[in-house]
């Protein structure tokens, strides 16, 4: 834990505040044993943030992360293009060049930090008296109900449009809690807890529904991460960490279980 922390709990603002700073760079193919083409796209949660372990520190990518780990299981030949920060718009700008009619899987995990993922944490870790949680978590529900399925509509389509023949799997985001906060240095409320777990609920069921409307598989990660929250005893999300770079974000253990729901839907 960070001491200084303790005594200014501004340090929380500014030191989550750089969780998911963009960041932007190719990924050569990962070959492995033939058994079709992989590309993995989406954000930090993907890219394998939180494991600790990075070969590609522009982006944050992991050996551990759950691509890496279901493409060794399964023989097939990876394209790991996910990236730490990435917005639906950077997944269209630079993560899609490895898609094409040889493609057999894909899967995509965005949209949270489109809603402010960062931001909203970072609010809402801070001292009631210095918090503006409710505001941050209505500002991210808003922007999930009102744009952001229309970005995930342009976004599926164009995955659909390189890549005609593959199986592509949506994967969604788990509960950071479960009602517990043990890190002296954040303030969660068990209130903004459950307020937080229902904006993850929220962005989830907006992402199966464009998903679904555009006949993807969709895979919900919240019943396989129940009993696994920051604070549980079995933890497979961080929580306030050091360095802060690996908070709130699943750790080894949590890309085990990611990997064991996604690679049923890689076959």
């Amino acid at each position: 834990m960070i001491r200084s922390m303790r005594r200014r709990p501004w340090a929380v603002s500014v030191a989550l505040s750089v969780l998911l700073a963009p960041a932007v760079a190719a990924a050569a193919p990962v070959h492995a044993a033939p058994g079709g083409q992989y590309v993995a796209l989406g954000d930090s949660f993907t890219s394998g943030v939180g494991t600790r372990e990075y070969y590609d520190e522009s982006c944050s990518r992991s050996d551990h992360a759950y691509p890496r780990l279901d493409a060794e299981r399964l023989g097939l030949e990876l394209s790991f293009d996910a990236c730490s920060g990435a917005t639906v718009q950077d997944v269209l700008n630079d993560q899609l060049h490895n898609l094409n009619r040889r493609t057999d899987f894909v899967t995509l995990m965005v949209g949270g930090n489109d809603a402010g993922y960062a931001d909203v944490i970072t609010a809402c870790a801070m001292p009631w008296w210095a918090s503006d949680c409710d505001r941050a978590i209505d500002r991210a529900e808003a922007f999930i109900r009102n744009r952001l399925p229309g970005l995930l509509d342009g976004l599926y389509d164009e995955v659909r449009s390189r890549a005609p023949y593959a199986r592509v799997i949506i994967v969604g985001y788990p509960h950071l809690f479960m009602g517990e906060d043990c890190n002296a240095a954040t303030f969660f409320s068990p209130r903004e807890m459950n307020r937080l777990n229902a904006a993850g609920d929220l962005l989830n069921e907006t992402t199966a529904a464009r998903a679904r409307a555009d006949g993807f598989d969709y895979v919900n990660p919240v019943d396989a991460f129940t009993g696994h929250a920051v604070c549980d005893d079995v933890e497979w999300i961080n929580g306030l960490s050091r360095p802060v770079t690996e908070s709130y974000h699943p750790n080894r253990g949590g890309h085990v279980g990611y990997a064991d729901l996604v690679d049923d839907h890689l076959g």
